[in-house]
């Protein structure tokens, strides 16, 4: 009997494979994403690839012994996911390379946020959620995870990822404008204008 691949081995075989994305993707059971500003191809697994590889059952396995400490399974685990994608953001808007950033981090929020969801799910007795199902340990969480094999949740946290970075410096532009002295001349134009109204 084989054992189970790992993660790191399906997306290390994939990124070692021809150029043929879509065969890659039949043969392993991944996704792509193409990284433009970063020139490469990003790598994810779907759920249901990540629920066969030999990490699955150990995350899981963790994952239920965050969440045994409370009562509520699914709310522990939406309080959790919720703060690990406040801080992924966090992290990425200040990387300095949000497309590298990105790429390196997209399938760890990914299968974290199924881990957690199939965790709540086994500690409610409940079958594990898939595409459809509406797992109450995902309320408040900006992406529909299962969507699309989880191609539609990678497709938008990449780009949530991306916008970070863009984000934060069109803040910090602003804050400097906001910050630029003004000149004398603008100052009498504005005392000026509001002597008129």
């Amino acid at each position: 009997m084989t054992s189970a691949p790992t993660l790191a081995e399906l997306i290390a075989n994939a990124e070692a494979d021809s150029h043929d994305h879509a065969s890659t993707e039949k043969s392993t059971g991944l996704r792509h994403i193409h990284n433009h500003a970063a020139g490469t191809v990003v790598w994810f697994p779907t759920w249901k690839t990540f629920r066969t590889t030999a990490d699955w059952t150990e995350a899981v396995d963790a994952a239920a012994a965050e969440l045994a400490k409370s009562e509520a399974a699914d709310d522990k685990a939406a309080t959790i996911l919720a703060e690990e994608h406040a801080a992924l953001l966090q992290a990425a808007a200040v990387s300095g390379d949000a497309a590298a950033f990105a790429g390196e981090n997209l399938s760890k929020h990914l299968t974290r946020a199924w881990t957690l969801g199939d965790a709540a799910a086994r500690a409610a007795g409940r079958d594990l959620p898939t595409s459809g199902s509406t797992a109450a340990s995902f309320g408040g969480y900006p992406y529909d995870v299962y969507a699309e094999e989880g191609s539609a949740f990678a497709s938008a946290l990449f780009n949530d990822l991306i916008d970070a970075r863009r984000q934060r410096m069109l803040a910090e532009e602003a804050a400097r404008k906001a910050l630029k002295p003004v000149s004398r001349k603008a100052l009498k134009n504005a005392a000026r204008k509001a002597a008129r109204r």
